[in-house]
């Protein structure tokens, strides 16, 4: 191999026509019953969780080719986040729409793994045990749920 070969970087889509690429992506965040409470009660000190999560996770979008180096930048044309307050967790489901040459699914992963830190940052103070430690806290199961190319 030579060294040209072992250096990183992206892939050359020139040549690709753009077309409408969909990705969604989920994953969860395991809390205390009392913490998703308080969340649904709009009572955590920080302020209004979800908000700020979405918020988040549209900012994480934007900036995947930041996060993520060999990622290409492309048009985000359509974006949804989507929470879900279950008993003992809170998931999160994104789905990123673009007219380009590469899909999306980085930013779909990206924004559900920003919007998911983000709960865990506001609302952490209700999850510390004693030592200050997080015991049950957990993100979980990021991953993609399905990916579109075209009109199919």
């Amino acid at each position: 191999m030579s060294e040209e070969e072992k250096l990183a970087g992206m892939v050359n889509i020139t040549e690709k026509l753009p077309v409408i690429r969909t990705a969604t992506a989920r994953g969860s965040i395991k809390l205390r019953k009392a913490t998703l409470e308080a969340v649904r009660s709009d009572s955590v000190k920080k302020g209004d969780v979800l908000t700020v999560a979405r918020l988040s996770a549209i900012l994480a979008v934007k900036d995947t080719p930041r996060l993520i180096p060999l990622c290409h930048p492309i048009p985000i044309t359509g974006l949804d986040v989507n929470f879900v307050l279950e008993e003992e967790r809170m998931s999160v489901t994104v789905t990123v729409t673009s007219l380009g040459k590469t899909g999306v699914e980085m930013e779909a992963l990206t924004g559900v793994s920003a919007a998911l830190l983000n709960v865990w940052d506001m609302v952490k103070y209700l999850e510390k045990d004693e030592t200050g430690n997080y015991p049950e806290t957990q993100i979980e199961e990021i991953k993609v749920l399905e990916k579109r190319k075209g009109d199919t």
